[in-house]
């Protein structure tokens, strides 16, 4: 695709003011979902049928006329639209991209959960994660809450505008006062998903690793305390990698999983943690996982990658939008530029159909969940424009 043409449309996109659309998770989201869901999640036996039933309804009768369904906004996809428009401005230096930017911002603002003693989002709809664990619709989560505050964080540090840093400041107290504590020694540390003593899950001590990076530039008078932290938290994660490079999903749980979005999140957080603060042995820990992933994820034959290389349940899905946008954002950021243009190619191409883009494709090789942001239309378009800040 012509590049000022795919700059024009990523814009196009990130500059609405309304970004509300349908998501893949919108039957989950429905009583039934719900309930069915979490009788998945209690016995797999009982629930594998009824999942199966809901499952078919929406992927096969109900995936373009989305009856029953509702568009919504989602704060991740605000955040990686403020995001996106401010790779673009480094780019074009358009004032317009900023101020699309800053009013991404200004709705994330507006709109975060309340209650807690911070800035803090989750994903605004209520979450069946696991056996007796329900989250609702205002539970933040410490592994949406870095997309603002890296939105925030970047159009501070752009525009020199200091009027945001107090939100910087708020996030900072939802992290010290809401995320709990679930492990630390003298050497490791790990912290909770959302705002209790909920589950470990590895790719969320990195957000919260990531977070702490991003706050030690406005809290100098915390530097040693944030500094152990974030070694502790990275240690955890370090210590946790196997052989392999692979990570588990939640490495206590015998039926974890190992996906490939998840662990593209681990690695980037990695690295942007290290950009700030240098992390031990880095380069070892970052080879060892980017390699993992394309040996087990790549499919060579179709350019893309697939969702596991370790699964607990059965699906349908052979390739996700989510993995292959995440990983195109992660070779960008290790700069393995010629094979992100590669894989941005294969995307193009398999995912897109004109002007829309689908977030999955089954084992039938049906396209499904058109323009769906939040998963994964705007981590594929974020991607896309870290992608082209190293393009001539």
């Amino acid at each position: 695709m012509n590049e000022d043409k795919n700059l024009k449309r990523i814009a196009s996109v990130c500059m609405k003011d309304d970004l509300s659309c349908y998501d893949p998770y919108d039957i989950w989201m429905t009583d039934l979902g719900i309930q069915v869901k979490s009788l998945f999640n209690k016995n797999k036996y009982l629930g594998i049928l009824p999942a199966a039933g809901v499952t078919f309804f929406d992927h096969f009768l109900n995936n373009n006329t989305r009856l029953g369904y509702k568009r919504r906004e989602y704060p991740t996809a605000r955040a990686m639209a403020a995001l996106t428009l401010l790779n673009l401005y480094k780019r074009e230096n358009k004032e317009e991209l900023l101020q699309g930017a800053k009013l991404h911002l200004d709705w994330l603002l507006e709109n975060t959960c309340t209650g807690y003693a911070g800035l803090c989002w989750g994903l605004g709809f209520k979450w069946a994660a696991g056996e007796g664990l329900d989250y609702n619709e205002n539970t933040p989560f410490s592994t949406h809450t870095p997309y603002a505050l890296e939105a925030i964080h970047t159009y501070v540090q752009i525009t020199k505008d200091t009027s945001y840093i107090r939100h910087i400041k708020s996030i900072f107290d939802f992290y010290e006062n809401d995320i709990k504590v679930l492990y630390e020694d003298d050497t490791e540390m790990a912290t909770s998903y959302g705002p209790s003593k909920d589950r470990l899950v590895t790719n969320a001590v990195s957000y919260t690793m990531y977070a702490y990076a991003i706050f030690l530039g406005y809290f100098t008078d915390k530097e040693d305390a944030i500094k152990e932290k974030i070694g502790k938290l990275y240690a955890f994660i370090q210590n946790r990698q196997r052989n392999d490079g692979s990570w588990l999903y939640s490495p206590e749980d015998e039926d974890s999983f190992i996906d490939c979005f998840h662990s593209c999140f681990v690695l980037k957080n990695i690295h942007k943690t290290h950009q700030i603060v240098p992390l031990n042995d880095v380069k070892k820990t970052t080879n060892m996982g980017y390699d993992y992933l394309k040996l087990h994820f790549y499919a060579s034959k179709d350019g893309l990658f697939k969702r596991f290389s370790l699964s607990n349940k059965p699906s349908i899905i052979k390739y996700d939008l989510y993995d292959n946008a995440e990983f195109l954002h992660l070779a960008v950021l290790l700069r393995d530029l010629d094979f992100a243009q590669k894989l941005a190619s294969a995307i193009d191409v398999k995912f897109g159909k004109g002007e829309d883009i689908y977030s999955v494709i089954d084992m039938f090789h049906f396209r499904k969940n058109k323009n769906t942001l939040r998963w994964a239309k705007m981590p594929y378009l974020y991607a896309l424009s870290a992608f082209h800040l190293f393009q001539k």
